[in-house]
């Protein structure tokens, strides 16, 4: 088969696909004047690029960086969660006919075979929860589908793969609190995935353990093909599986492989040249501006060893052949520092099943991997929980 057959066999099959990412980021100012979802915008995701890229559900996520673990710091945190969430919903309700919100699998099904995105919600970091757990039905009610226990740096449930030393966070991960263990239980109870990226080995470790149904790391790759803490090991990965979860690899230069590093002094330069030094930034600079730095930062990529889908898909080949075609599947971190050479941009997510057809995948196992292994991992985890809430 030639080169274009094989393309063109895989966008067809790509097409006939499920497709989930299950962990795409939503930036400042998202579903405002700053950042139109439903528009071609400068972020890796939006709604027309989804539909180029034939990526059919992503799970968006509700985010906050890790603060003290005091009274202000945890009100700030509860702050910035409503904001992203409230920006996630006004995404649904303005544009109902082409994305719509699903809090079960049913509904991801229902909603893509009318012809519709599915957008599905994802909370990275526990620490907005603060020193209660009433809220997590709360969440649950809302369409949390899954929530991580830390993100950078230790909280009050447990300690992160990634400690803030410059606030005080030990080297060591004393692993999953008491408090972390009623998280998990709570959690269990309300349908919600216990989500492991971020999450230091032990604690994560400990999580599996007093979970009582499966959990997923939503966007984490494999140690043992390139050595980073975001990683999982194979022990880790084994739990996942015996667990019965799912371990979804993540496309980020950074936990991939190592990359040139005159790409990083190319790109700070470009940065800073073109004022686009923080995401803010990034908002109240011109199109024009945008695109030039987009241009060049294609020159620079092409013209350095950059990390790339045949990176990702070896992390992946990793995962299937320690634990299995049913425990692993997909994520980009889209819009958080996700994107790699191939699949840079939603649009491009054709490029990882062209990857995976020539690592010898069939369309069996790509459907797995894109999607339903996360469904079936959800559906088991709400089927199990105590609580069932109706959508508010």
């Amino acid at each position: 088969m030639t080169d274009e057959a094989l393309k063109a066999e895989a966008r067809a099959i790509h097409d006939r696909l499920l497709t989930i990412d299950t962990h795409i980021d939503t930036g400042t100012g998202f579903m405002t004047e700053l950042l139109d979802p439903g528009r071609i915008t400068h972020a890796q995701v939006d709604l027309p690029k989804m539909r180029i890229g034939g990526l059919d559900a992503g799970f968006f996520i509700v985010y906050t960086g890790q603060g003290l673990c005091d009274a202000e710091g945890y009100a700030s945190a509860r702050l910035a969660a409503e904001a992203k969430y409230s920006g996630i919903s006004r995404m649904f309700r303005a544009y109902p006919k082409e994305i719509a919100h699903a809090r079960t699998v049913k509904e991801v099904q229902e909603i893509h075979a009318s012809g519709r995105l599915v957008g599905l919600i994802g909370m990275e970091n526990a620490y907005p929860l603060g020193n209660s757990l009433a809220d997590i039905p709360v969440w649950a009610a809302r369409g949390v589908c899954y929530i991580s226990i830390t993100h950078f740096g230790h909280n009050q449930f447990g300690c992160s793969s990634n400690p803030n030393h410059g606030r005080g966070d030990s080297g060591d991960d004393t692993g999953l609190t008491a408090f972390g263990e009623r998280l998990v239980t709570a959690m269990n109870d309300s349908g919600i995935m216990v989500d492991l990226s971020h999450v230091g080995r032990r604690t994560g470790l400990e999580a599996l353990e007093a979970s009582k149904a499966p959990v997923i790391a939503s966007h984490s790759s494999a140690n043992a093909v390139f050595k980073n803490s975001r990683n999982l090991d194979d022990e880790q990965l084994c739990a996942i599986r015996d667990r019965g979860g799912v371990a979804q690899m993540c496309a980020f230069r950074g936990y991939l492989g190592a990359a040139d590093p005159a790409i990083s002094s190319a790109l700070a330069e470009l940065r800073n040249r073109l004022g686009l030094i923080s995401p803010s930034n990034a908002l109240n600079t011109s199109p024009q501006q945008l695109e030039a730095f987009r241009r060049e930062r294609a020159e620079i990529y092409s013209k350095h060893e950059d990390i790339t889908v045949k990176h990702f898909v070896d992390h992946i080949d990793h995962a299937v052949k320690t634990i299995g075609i049913d425990y692993v599947g997909i994520a980009s971190d889209f819009d958080g520092g996700g994107g790699i050479g191939g699949w840079d941009s939603v649009d491009e997510s054709p490029n990882v099943t062209l990857e995976l057809l020539r690592r010898g995948y069939d369309e069996a196992d790509l459907e797995k991997l894109w999607g339903e292994n996360i469904m079936r991992v959800m559906d088991e985890v709400q089927a199990r929980a105590s609580i069932h809430h109706s959508p508010t």
